[in-house]
Order: C-alpha cells, then sequence, then structure tokens
C-alpha cells in the first residue's frame, strides 16, 4: 500500500514548520471575506496558524495575519480560532 505523504506547513506567526493537521488554516476568500478553513480545501489565500492559545493571540497582537492576508481579520475569527484550541485541549 503506498503511504501518504507528508504535508508540512509554516505557522505565519512563529515561523514553525509543522505537520499540516497540527495547523489552522485562514482564508481570504475571492469576495473579501475571512474565513476559517478546517478542512483545508476552501478557495482563496490563506495562511497558517499553530493550533496553539498562545500562537493565536501572538498573531492577533502583531497583526501578522492581516499582513498576510491583504486585509484587516475581524476581532470575531481570533475569538473563533481561541474557541477551536480550546476544545481540542
Amino acid at each position: 500500500m503506498k503511504e501518504k505523504k507528508l504535508v508540512l506547513r509554516t505557522c505565519v506567526a512563529s515561523k514553525e514548520v509543522c505537520e499540516k493537521k497540527d495547523l489552522i488554516r485562514i482564508v481570504r476568500t475571492p469576495e473579501k471575506e475571512v474565513i476559517i478553513d478546517l478542512k483545508g480545501k476552501a478557495n482563496g489565500r490563506g495562511a497558517y496558524l499553530k493550533k496553539n492559545k498562545e500562537i493565536i493571540l501572538k498573531a492577533k497582537k502583531s497583526k501578522v495575519l492581516d499582513r498576510k492576508l491583504e486585509i484587516d481579520v475581524p476581532v470575531e475569527i481570533y475569538d473563533q480560532l481561541l474557541e477551536i484550541v480550546g476544545s481540542n485541549e
């Protein structure tokens, strides 16, 4: 049986290279909306954050997602990210 390829991505806040399953993808859609893409298949410009409360708070403070997605990320997105990470721990 064929082995699955190990997919690596870089967290935009910590610059750490992690497996894709350990990260959350945030996407700016072509309609200029910002969404959390849990399946990793949404169309648009994406950025990855590690599933870690401190990393999400660091990204919020430094506005790294705003720069990477080239749009102002609403505060609600960070709240949703913190909820997702809280439910995983």
